[in-house]
């Protein structure tokens, strides 16, 4: 117990001699509580900060899915790569690779027959862009795009799930 009096000396006290168990979990509840201020008041201002989505931003926002939709019908590998963020981009490692997954795994985003904008959301503490896609079947799809600015100032998209839309066929 004596090691940890002098442990953290910005919670603890500067005693040498040992606590009670008492009231060294009193003063480690402080200590944490302490941080965790300190914590939110340094992240807060921050995550505020960057879920403030202009309307600019918005249009600039639907610009770039519409642009890689876009290169999707045209069999564009490196245009439609090339709005993906570079962590999705390091992920596939060519444009190739990417437009090979969106084939597979993305069948209603590489050839959707119609294309509606929906509301923005946050996910994930993400700007998301709503998107209903009407799939070649004829089947309703919600894809849901994660976007993130660059450091350039430019968005990239950074994520996109697919969430079927129950109950409705076109």
């Amino acid at each position: 117990m004596e090691f940890l009096a002098h442990f953290d000396t910005a919670c603890q006290p500067r005693l040498k001699f040992p606590m009670s168990q008492n009231n060294f979990q009193m003063r480690f509840v402080r200590c944490f509580l302490k941080f965790l201020l300190a914590f939110l008041l340094v992240t807060l201002p921050v995550k505020a900060q960057q879920m403030e989505i202009t309307d600019s931003d918005r249009l600039t926002i639907r610009a770039v899915i519409s642009s890689q939709l876009e290169a999707f019908q045209k069999d564009d590998a490196e245009g439609a790569f090339s709005f993906a963020s570079p962590k999705i981009q390091a992920q596939f490692e060519t444009p190739e690779n990417f437009l090979r997954m969106v084939k597979v795994a993305y069948q209603p985003v590489y050839r959707p027959r119609s294309v509606m904008f929906e509301n923005m959301t946050t996910i994930e503490g993400f700007p998301a862009q709503q998107v209903l896609l009407l799939d070649q079947d004829g089947n309703l799809v919600r894809a849901l795009y994660l976007m993130k600015k660059q450091s350039q100032g430019k968005w990239k998209i950074t994520g996109c799930y697919l969430v079927p839309v129950k109950g409705e066929t076109v």
